[in-house]
């Protein structure tokens, strides 16, 4: 038993995967206890000693004044991201210390301690240290051979490497149905376009994750695959029929609903008039429709209601632009509260002892808004139960011993047999969509230039890399990097190569998910834009038909992309993945490349097949 409570209802939050545990001692919480396991909080970066700019230090160990603040304000839990778990050894001693920080509140609750983990293009852990494997659509491309099997391979993994880390939420599975091939923010995270289909790998992976400890939060309610904006940037509009949402988008949280329970369920930040054309008035005096976050009749009448939804209900982060630009934080705490959601996820921005203040306001708010009626204290108590019984159920704890954890999570986190299954599944995702004059495999012989064109240098070193080791033959490589590169001596490399091999990703990668800003430090004046870079490539892809030379296109992430350049190439193959690592040695390798690599040479087939549809093309 992991806390001191007496519940008045045992609420099941697990389905058939864990046992919900009474908790016994001491009466109710206080209002403000209750409030405080409703926040989410992250610490992303902090400044000890504040500054005149962005504090861009990250929180890597638990400072004292932090510290007070989960235990002071009872904060029901955190997020980590990609800077507060830089190694094994700091990520358990600062799970360690944020559960000891738990312990000395009054509620003596644990913390929830989530991560965004979904693998892919999602993965907060290290690359080159935890196992993050090659993301959804890949999985959905291993369907019709594998069934299920790597979604619940790839969350048994997850599950263990967090678990070993002191973690025990993720923000996962995205069961988002794909059917929006301009999607900037989902395309491979999402299994692919098949309602049935995300619901069955869905569901694996929500049991994969749940029976070995990991607390799963489905994302994004009510679903997030048909738009065209990213509600990091801007306020999404799904105008889809009634029908043919409960149809698409809310068919896999039905069926996973009904089958796990899962723990926790994430609100997106979308506009659903077809399910709630209610409105609010922005802070800049806008009437607007309201996003599903704030929506009672999305949260409560339909996921609590209709789809009998029993766990708890956590926000998308605050501080996202579809809801941070029409709301003061305390505004949108209280109206996610109102739509009947549990746990406000990032609602404050704390990066210096000064933004502490902005915690207790909030609180004070949250206490004024029940005490006047404006948010109904018997839903506040609900609340806290449902957190409390998740807790419960999952076995919580703030006790948690940081030498023996290390010991046993370097034998756990990315080791042999994670990494095996991890190269297995980029392997059996890759998928052959054209092959034209028997191009693949390419019998490569000594001597032989092959032309590399790729979103960055680094991708042409993983490229090149890559067939080193799975070729025998003495080749020479050229590169073309779609950040910048010599158009008179691509030119020339298209011109003497025997081989092209371009890689697109679609949509453009970030500034983080590239990694290195290389291709422009050698040389300013050769730099691309985002928006040249596609007409870049096709220049590129044209030119080698010019020459008519042996050419194979790669989409490295979401296949659509095929539509625009597979004509230019004898054969296309799909990857759903081009993440890297380098290591001291500088070496860049990824298990999309060595696959693309294997696949390439003749050592393996391509066995995949498209989660999603694109146009046909000619030559097939």
């Amino acid at each position: 038993m992991l806390n001191k409570y007496v519940l008045s209802s045992i609420i099941f939050i697990s389905g058939c995967l864990m046992p919900s545990i009474k908790a016994v001692a001491k009466p109710a919480l206080s209002l403000e206890e209750k409030l405080g396991q409703k926040l989410m909080l992250d610490f992303r970066y902090y400044c000890e000693q504040g500054t005149g700019k962005h504090c861009r230090t990250p929180m890597t160990k638990l400072p004292e004044s932090l510290a007070r603040v989960i235990s002071d304000y009872n904060i029901g839990g955190v997020i980590l991201f990609s800077e507060n778990t830089q190694s094994i050894e700091q990520t358990i001693t600062l799970s360690h210390q944020l559960q000891v920080a738990a312990s000395k509140s009054s509620s003596k609750l644990p913390l929830f301690i989530s991560i965004d983990q979904e693998g892919g293009r999602v993965a907060r852990l290290p690359r080159d240290v935890a196992t993050s494997f090659t993301g959804n659509m890949s999985i959905g491309a291993t369907y019709k051979q594998h069934g299920v099997d790597f979604a619940t391979k790839s969350a048994t993994v997850i599950a263990n490497e967090l678990t070993a880390l002191g973690i025990n939420v993720n923000y996962a599975p995205t069961i988002d149905v794909n059917m929006n091939p301009d999607n900037p923010v989902i395309n491979v995270r999402s299994f692919g376009e098949n309602p049935q289909r995300v619901s069955e790998l869905g569901a694996a992976q929500v049991a994969g994750f749940e029976s070995n400890g990991i607390i799963t939060s489905l994302k994004h309610f009510p679903g997030h695959g048909d738009t065209h904006v990213d509600s990091h940037t801007g306020l999404p509009n799904v105008a889809h029929s009634k029908s043919t949402i409960y149809e698409q988008d809310l068919a896999p949280f039905k069926h996973i609903i009904a089958k796990q329970n899962p723990g926790m369920i994430m609100t997106a930040h979308i506009q659903y008039p077809a399910l709630d054309s209610s409105t609010f008035v922005s802070v800049e005096g806008k009437t607007m429709i309201k996003p599903a976050t704030m929506s009672r009749t999305i949260i409560t009448d339909i996921l609590r209601g209709e789809l009998n939804y029993k766990g708890v209900v956590v926000t998308d982060a605050l501080d996202m632009a579809g809801i941070s630009q029409f709301f003061t934080p305390i505004q949108a705490v209280i109206n996610t509260f109102l739509a009947g959601v549990d746990i406000a996820l990032m609602p404050i921005e704390i990066r210096t002892p000064d933004d502490i203040k902005k915690l207790d306001e909030l609180i004070k708010s949250l206490v004024h808004a029940v005490e006047s009626n404006q948010l109904d204290e018997q839903e506040i108590t609900q609340s806290a139960a449902r957190i409390i019984s998740l807790k419960n159920a999952f076995e919580l704890s703030t006790e948690f011993d940081p030498i023996n954890a290390v010991v046993n999570a370097k034998s756990i986190i990315g080791n042999k047999q994670h990494r095996k299954m991890e190269a297995e599944l980029a392997l059996a995702a890759i998928t052959q969509v054209k092959n034209t004059e028997n191009t693949l495999p390419l019998n490569l012989n000594d001597g032989q230039h092959i032309h590399i064109i790729m979103p960055d240098t680094r991708k042409c070193m993983a490229m090149q890399q890559a067939i080193e080791s799975a070729s025998s033959s003495s080749i020479t490589f050229s590169c073309s990097s779609l950040q910048g590169f010599d158009p008179a001596q691509a030119t020339q490399s298209i011109k003497t190569a025997d081989i092209v091999i371009a890689g697109n990703a679609t949509p453009n990668q970030s500034a983080v998910e590239i990694g290195g800003m290389d291709d422009l430090k050698d040389d300013p004046s050769f730099a691309l834009n985002t928006r040249e870079q596609p007409q870049a490539l096709e220049s590129l892809l044209a030119m080698a038909n010019k020459f008519n030379k042996r050419t194979v296109f790669i989409s490295l992430r979401a296949p659509y992309d095929i539509a625009k350049f597979g004509d230019y190439a004898h054969s296309v193959l799909a990857s759903y993945a081009y993440n890297i690592d380098v290591d001291k040695l500088e070496r860049v390798s990824g298990p999309a490349f060595t696959a693309l690599a294997k696949v390439l040479v003749g050592q393996a087939t391509a066995n995949g097949t498209l989660p999603v549809t694109i146009k046909p093309q000619k030559g097939n």
